[in-house]
């Protein structure tokens, strides 16, 4: 350490590029990528003074989870991008899952709901980096060295 530079040694090239290359992964912003976790469809709307639109649905794919980040699609166009379950219900009792096959009541964070309407529930999952860096740079120059 010499005025706060740090100082390594390297007898390959390659471990130098790759000490680099992961001292700079780590300052990167982490990168998300959205995974479907279930999809319900609106069949019924109930109105309740404490909480608004109540959309009764039946869920059709994998499951649907309180607090998930959702999509509403109305005739195959995406009519709400970033909503959220805010209150999930089976029967009369709070859940905080409901699996696919089942009927639930549900309150989104996006109050223009219709029948008909699908809710597509999605999370987000950090992907790491090198896997990230691989789909990027797959026709990179490795190989090509000058």
């Amino acid at each position: 350490h010499a005025e706060g530079v740090e100082i390594r040694y390297y007898s390959v090239i390659y471990d130098a590029i790759d000490d680099v290359e992961n001292a700079l992964k780590g300052m990167l912003k982490p990168v998300y990528e959205e995974r479907e976790i279930g999809t319900a469809e609106i069949r019924q709307l109930f109105r309740a003074s404490a909480v608004g639109l109540i959309a009764g649905c039946m869920v059709q794919t994998g499951h649907m989870r309180r607090n998930a980040q959702v999509r509403l699609i109305r005739d195959g166009k995406v009519v709400a991008e970033k909503a959220t379950i805010e209150s999930l219900r089976r029967g009369k009792d709070d859940a905080t899952e409901v699996n696919h096959g089942y009927e639930c009541g549900m309150v989104l964070s996006y109050p223009n709901i219709e029948v008909g309407d699908v809710i597509e529930a999605y999370e987000l999952v950090e992907v790491p980096r090198d896997q990230v860096k691989k789909d990027s740079k797959e026709s990179g120059n490795k190989g090509n060295d000058k």
